[in-house]
């Protein structure tokens, strides 16, 4: 298939790209790719535009371990096309010096063009083609603040109408930064450069682009952990309230002070290895759930004093480190994900008896990353390093009666698997354009929806 690219310079000189797939393919005969199928040397994998709404690739000009959604005031439950979102990553850049923090504005994002023998009514999406000059050609505008360091994580949240990024850096600091400004500056960004065609070989063997960045202070560091951390995580219930967990198995809370914030210097203690993910409680302010290298998973209240008295905890929840967790917005329920594969399912009514709900094993490597669908509470997506998105629905019963035997082995809430991206690090469902989800990988940044969800 063929590839298209789109370069666009911001205010700091910082090249990017933005790629969008045509959905030309190989001739031949095609078969379904099914789990476990063992690929004969004759046999690839070919892009089925059909089993998607959307897909676009998007290079921001380096390697990004994290990101995270920037809501905006476009509304909500959007489902015309095309598409306008924001975006926040931190890069992984070989050398200290390159990183940065990168604001991204991504938008003309269009539907894929089906076959004319494809019924409209078929499809439940919009596009909006009333505009004669517009373009099928997707616009990429960014704008980037330089951090000394490869970034580990990066979550944003929004309190009282301005933008607010934290940054867990692998120097062991924690730094706040106003993204307002650099909100503004992708919104000046130019608008009008066209999207062509690239060579293959440039898309591969990326390297940082120069750039001249200005010292960006931010607003509030955090020397306090006693090592580097990935854990991180904003309330929803209360603003300004963040959560950051170090390799050493501590746990700090932030409070906003006066334009400012004021950090509890006593950790909540009880992991004995690495805290490696965060999640508030969508309903509950003092309440967080925690999972560790040391293979537990803990629900604390905040309000008491910072000790082992105040958790709930599953001992062996996994066979092996415990990397992501989640927290369902709209069920008692978390996801977990860890190094054996796995994805289980707790239901916070029976944690106490420290029985998981369901376990999935699907994936065939380290699961990093897991997000449940803000929409649909059944719902969601998991990725990892074995280079697959995943995408579940636990309200899917396996069907008995008229059932195949080259799928027996397949749990019937896997819904779909998307492929293409290598090593896949973080996703996130964009809260407010249905259905669409974002990832990021070492190759890069994938934008698309699915037509199982």
């Amino acid at each position: 298939m063929d590839d298209q690219e789109a370069s666009m310079e911001d205010q700091d000189e910082q090249e990017s790209m933005m790629e969008d797939r045509d959905m030309t393919t190989e001739k031949g005969p095609r078969q379904v790719y099914l789990p476990g199928h063992q690929m004969n040397e004759e046999e690839s994998l070919v892009f089925d535009p059909s089993a998607y709404h959307m897909l676009h690739d998007v290079d921001s000009g380096l390697p990004c371990l994290s990101f995270d959604v920037i809501a905006d005031d476009l509304g909500s439950n959007r489902n015309i096309f095309p598409h306008t979102m924001y975006l926040v990553a931190g890069s992984q850049a070989e050398k200290p010096k390159d990183n940065c923090v990168i604001v991204m504005k991504l938008s003309n994002l269009n539907a894929i063009k089906k076959d004319e023998s494809s019924s409209s009514e078929d499809s439940d999406v919009e596009s909006d083609s009333s505009d004669e000059e517009s373009n099928d050609q997707p616009v990429l505008q960014v704008s980037a603040l330089p951090h000394f360091g490869t970034i580990n994580r990066i979550r944003s949240t929004a309190v009282n109408g301005k933008v607010f990024g934290a940054v867990w850096s692998e120097r062991g600091v924690v730094n706040m930064y106003d993204l307002n400004t650099k909100l503004k500056d992708v919104e000046k960004a130019k608008r009008n450069r066209k999207i062509g065609s690239v060579e293959k070989k440039k898309k591969h063997g990326k390297q940082a682009p120069k750039r001249t960045l200005v010292e960006h202070k931010p607003l509030h560091s955090f020397s306090g952990h006693r090592d580097e951390g990935y854990a991180l995580d904003w309330s929803d219930t209360t603003l300004g309230v963040l959560a950051s967990g170090d390799c050493k198995g501590n746990i700090h809370i932030w409070k906003p002070s006066e334009g400012s914030w004021t950090v509890d210097l006593r950790s909540l203690e009880g992991h004995k290895e690495s805290v490696e993910d965060l999640q508030w409680s969508p309903n509950e302010p003092n309440v967080i759930a925690s999972c560790s290298v040391d293979r537990s998973l803990r629900i604390w209240d905040t309000r008491l004093a910072p000790n082992k008295a105040n958790m709930l905890t599953i001992v062996d929840a996994h066979d092996n480190d415990i990397n992501v967790i989640n927290w369902n917005k709209k069920e008692p329920l978390i996801v977990s994900g860890g190094d054996d594969g796995k994805l289980m399912i707790w239901d916070l009514r029976q944690f106490k008896k420290g029985k998981d709900l369901a376990t999935f094993k699907h994936h065939t490597s380290a699961i990093t990353t897991v997000e449940w669908n803000p929409d649909d509470s059944s719902v969601f997506a998991s990725g990892g390093d074995d280079h697959q998105i995943a995408i579940w629905d636990l309200a899917v019963e396996r069907d008995t009666t008229n059932e195949q035997d080259d799928i027996k082995e397949i749990p019937p809430q896997l819904l779909f698997i998307h492929q293409g991206q290598e090593h896949i690090k973080e996703l996130h469902w964009h809260p407010q354009v249905t259905g669409v989800l974002i990832s990021t990988a070492q190759s890069g940044f994938n934008v698309f929806r699915t037509i199982s969800v």
